[in-house]
């Protein structure tokens, strides 16, 4: 095929694309509108977060918070609402504290890190040593055995700085520590840690690991500097107690044409035990729930089946998000597109997309269509961890990017709470969702997917 035909054969598959989006504006517009028109989805999160708190793998506030879901689900007239069960882990946190003895007392404002051992009953009281990374402990080494390791690393972003609230034990222990303690991985701070998952490595011993202040951990970094010795004693008393029995929460508006090919949007239900976990991520499953209420409510019925899925276990172990594959492992060929919202329900600006060049380009077509809420902007990469399972099998993923400039003030800390978010910028979170999944639902043609690998 000569160059010149195939640029025209491009140009016209590119003229043809843009139209069939451009058919859509109208009910576009309509589900902005409609998204737009009260607050209702903001009261439905803040009831869902007022009423059952921090709803933590294992918990009850979990369980009594998806039975709510559910029957709310069943109660909107949204079609084959059920839940998938999954066996998750269950780590307790129990009573801890940190209290600096030397150079002066204070009590440490601390939080265990998820999956972390116990101190000994009556703790454990040893001198700490101060490194800003790795690299530092590696040429400390000889400083740090029977110490208390704490890793000062500034946060940069948060997939390098996360390095070291998941590693650190293991990296300390090898040095000889006897505990660890990690400055909270966060962008701004008002005195508050922040949790989180962390891991052992095998064969290394197991030490407690924590979390305390930007500011206490900057200011243990300026005592030391000036060689002060700093002396600390924690008490942790976490357990982890056998596995437990969870759910992913499932909901759909089913295609009326081709109602076995899927466009999954969702969230993850389970939180941290800590704050209300409102931005992360009930804000997230809400808006995918009324996204689905909001596509109903308008009479728009898609040719494909478009599911909410409200994935449980996504902060300590991914056990929903795994459980999802494995159960419908056998449909992922019908799954035409995956959504995922994990980043805050926050002023929306867009989607990261991870497909073929040829689904990016009808993606950013679509885009188009939600300029009018500022989310047009479509970038090449994106997805999230739950739904990270479906990439091997060649679904296209995508995931919600808003303004995330505070979200890590708040992340895993005890301010994770309704009043960080707007009842406007929900909305439009939940437009965005509705136009996305209406419109890949409904298009003549599926989004072009890449070979499983």
């Amino acid at each position: 095929m000569n160059r010149l035909l195939l640029l025209s054969l491009i140009i016209l598959y590119q003229n043809v694309e843009a139209q069939t989006v451009e058919h859509y504006r109208t009910s576009a517009n309509s589900i902005i509108q409609e998204s737009l028109k009260d607050s209702s989805t903001y009261f439905r999160l803040a009831e869902l977060c007022d009423t059952f708190g921090p709803r933590f793998s294992g918990s009850q506030n979990l369980e009594d918070a998806i039975d709510w879901i559910l029957n709310e689900m069943k109660n909107d007239g949204l079609e084959n609402v059920h839940g998938e069960e999954v066996t998750v882990p269950h780590w307790v946190r129990g009573k801890e504290s940190a209290e600096l003895l030397e150079p002066h007392r204070k009590n440490l404002n601390m939080l265990g890190l998820g999956g972390s051992i116990a101190t000994p009953r009556t703790g454990i009281r040893a001198e700490v040593l101060v490194v800003k990374d790795f690299d530092e402990l590696e040429d400390r080494k000889a400083e740090a055995n029977g110490k208390i390791v704490l890793f000062n690393a500034p946060f940069t972003s948060y997939g390098k700085t996360v390095q070291y609230r998941y590693r650190g034990a293991s990296a300390a222990a090898k040095a000889g520590a006897v505990a660890s303690l990690v400055r909270s991985v966060g962008s701004y701070s008002v005195d508050s840690p922040h949790t989180g998952v962390m891991k052992y490595e095998d064969g290394i011993r197991k030490i407690p690991h924590a979390a305390i202040t930007v500011e206490d951990a900057m200011m243990l970094q300026r005592i030391q500097d000036r060689g002060q010795k700093i002396a600390i004693k924690l008490k942790m008393s976490a357990k982890m107690l056998p596995d437990a029995k969870s759910r992913n929460v499932i909901a759909e508006i089913r295609g009326y044409e081709k109602p076995e090919e899927v466009v999954v949007i969702g969230g993850h239900i389970d939180s941290w035990d800590v704050g209300q976990g409102a931005m992360d991520d009930a804000g997230g499953c809400v808006v995918a729930w009324d996204a689905l209420n909001v596509i109903k409510s308008l009479g728009l019925k898609p040719k494909r089946t478009i599911r909410c899925v409200m994935w449980t276990n996504e902060e300590n172990g991914l056990g929903g998000g795994k459980a999802y594959r494995d159960a419908h492992e056998d449909e992922l060929d019908n799954h035409i597109l995956a959504v995922e919202s994990d980043g805050g329900v926050f002023a929306p600006e867009g989607f990261g997309f991870s497909g073929t060049p040829q689904a990016l380009d009808i993606m950013r077509e679509i885009g188009k269509l939600l300029e009018p809420i500022g989310a047009g902007k479509i970038q090449d990469g994106g997805g999230g961890a739950d739904i990270g399972p479906l990439k091997p099998y060649g679904v296209p993923l995508a995931g919600l990017n808003v303004d995330g400039s505070k979200y890590f003030w708040f992340h895993h800390t005890h301010a994770d709470m309704m009043d960080k978010l707007d009842p406007d910028e929900v909305n439009k979170c939940k437009a965005a969702m509705a136009i996305l999944a209406f419109v890949v639902a409904d298009m003549s043609e599926t989004l072009p997917r890449a070979v499983p690998e």
